[in-house]
């Protein structure tokens, strides 16, 4: 079944996932600020919109990948000329944003006239291209069920970039928000602390990788720890898959969920502290794994620059 989609941000996720739904025979319209992105994409088959406004006019699903809720607001709702379009529209969110700000669009989206789901994804550029992202689902019901009124829109699309042992339903809209913020929240803790444990055992003279060998034997590993290790070792982190500043986002975000949910934050401040240095540091839009930069090199402008740094 061909499905008519609006995806507004067409940045790293967003391009890659309106070339797998174009692939599959979609009609897709898209928009981004920065307007060759989107225009990149019309020799996919893709047809690129100058507006929000012009994207959603005739879609069916509108698949949002903006940078957060502030610029899903901008783009969504403060401007009238594409409110007004969101009547008997579906609005699939699909970024990392946190579950009261979930619940807030959800409730703006139904004024309007729309209905709207939640589905942010783990997963990377080549999850998206291939359809083998982790999606977690916020919505009034399961879109897998026959009976839901995304049965027919949402549920191919998800399952376009999912495939259906990797889509999960959760809970009603916040809770799929919820879980996505937690597991971002595993990526900045766990690449803090193994870069945390890999700066000590390089300080000591210790043999990498031996410290490496009995890591992966034991119950503390990580694949991320090897897919990021190189990197930390090189000190290049290279071209973002997911970038730096986004891990910032993210982790300053469920900061501020876990307060409010009464958590304690101490934890969180020092994570956030030390993405925020790597970002001061010049490597906002390298891999995560600079990280290791900070933490290994502490001292204002660190001993020595990152190659990423340097170029």
């Amino acid at each position: 079944m061909t499905t008519t989609i609006a995806i507004l941000g067409t940045g790293l996720m967003g391009a890659k996932a309106a070339k797998r739904l174009l692939s599959l025979g979609n009609i897709v319209r898209c928009w981004n600020r920065t307007v060759e992105k989107s225009d990149r994409l019309a020799e996919l088959g893709a047809v690129p919109c100058a507006t929000p406004a012009e994207a959603v006019h005739g879609v069916q699903v509108v698949v949002l990948f903006l940078a957060d809720a502030a610029a899903i607001r901008s783009v969504l709702l403060e401007d009238e000329s594409v409110r007004l379009k969101l009547k008997d529209k579906t609005v699939l969110q699909m970024g990392t944003i946190g579950p009261k700000e979930s619940e807030a669009l959800a409730v703006d989206i139904i004024a309007a006239g729309g209905s709207y789901v939640e589905a942010p994804v783990l997963g990377s550029q080549p999850e998206a291209e291939k359809g083998t992202l982790l999606v977690m689902v916020g919505a009034e019901a399961d879109p897998r069920d026959p009976a839901s009124p995304h049965h027919g829109t949402v549920w191919p699309l998800l399952r376009a970039l999912g495939q259906e042992p990797n889509i999960h339903y959760i809970g009603p809209v916040g809770t799929g928000a919820a879980v996505k913020l937690a597991l971002n929240q595993l990526i900045a803790s766990l690449t803090v602390g193994f870069s945390t444990s890999l700066g000590l055992v390089q300080r000591s003279g210790a043999d990498v990788d031996k410290f490496m060998s009995i890591l992966r034997a034991s119950a503390l590993y990580a694949p991320t720890y090897d897919k990021k290790l190189q990197k930390m070792l090189d000190r290049d982190y290279g071209a973002a898959k997911f970038p730096t500043k986004h891990l910032l986002k993210d982790v300053r975000l469920f900061e501020t969920e876990a307060a409010a949910a009464g958590l304690d934050t101490r934890l969180l401040a020092a994570l956030k502290g030390v993405v925020q240095d790597t970002v001061d540091r010049g490597l906002a839009n390298t891999d995560y794994s600079a990280v290791f930069d900070a933490v290994a090199y502490p001292a204002p402008g660190g001993e020595q620059q990152s190659a990423a740094a340097k170029q």
